[in-house]
């Protein structure tokens, strides 16, 4: 790809990833995503489409980096138990390390709303059941080795996603439940480990 038009997408991208930040669609115009990329207005159309094309763009950009970071978590010489912890405190780092991207994938627009929302409902769709299907496979190699108790894997994984999501959550409350990162990695871990020590079969040690 020629470096100009590079240059040119991924600072529409930073612009539009900014300015999506606890805001809707709705709220953001093309020409401030412009004014804060330093470029045309026409550009994000010649790009991106339109308005909502970007915003699926930087969907999907947010989608890669989270990838990169459960990628890391289910190393195949780990154990199901370390992965399942991994994956915990890689979602935490995903968070951490990009907030924006973290947020944008919570708020996503409804898929009726906008020519795009379709694709981009779709593509968070696909990318969560990957992930899902990642964790559920843990869960499910644990219970085959008896290191864990006989669960439905599908299941505790919808369990684990959603307290993992719900502590996170905890980082940008507005109010005096917000908890710092640090206090975030605490709760992360004290949750996990409630949640593996009731996994493990009863009455055996803990084996990974």
């Amino acid at each position: 790809m020629d470096p100009r038009r590079r240059r040119t997408i991924d600072a529409l991208r930073a612009a539009a990833r900014d300015a999506f930040e606890g805001r809707t669609l709705d709220e953001v115009t093309v020409e401030e995503i412009a004014a804060r990329a330093g470029v045309a207005v026409g550009s994000i159309y010649n790009h991106f489409g339109s308005k909502a094309g970007l915003y699926a763009a930087v969907v999907e950009q947010a989608l890669d980096a989270d990838r990169a970071h459960m990628d890391r978590a289910y190393d195949a010489d780990a154990g199901p138990v370390d992965q399942i912890e991994a994956a915990a405190q890689e979602y935490l780092a995903f968070y951490l390390q990009h907030p924006e991207h973290f947020r944008l994938l919570a708020a996503p627009p409804e898929p009726g709303r906008y020519p795009a929302g379709r694709e981009v409902a779709a593509l968070l769709a696909d990318r969560v059941a990957e992930q899902n299907d990642r964790l559920v496979a843990a869960i499910r190699e644990g219970v085959a080795r008896g290191t864990l108790r006989d669960v439905d894997p599908e299941l505790v994984a919808t369990a684990l996603w959603a307290a993992w999501n719900g502590i996170i959550g905890l980082g940008w409350r507005p109010d005096r439940l917000r908890r710092e990162p640090e206090e975030l990695r605490r709760l992360l871990t004290a949750a996990t480990d409630l949640v593996r020590h009731g996994l493990l079969p009863r009455g055996e040690d803990d084996e990974r």
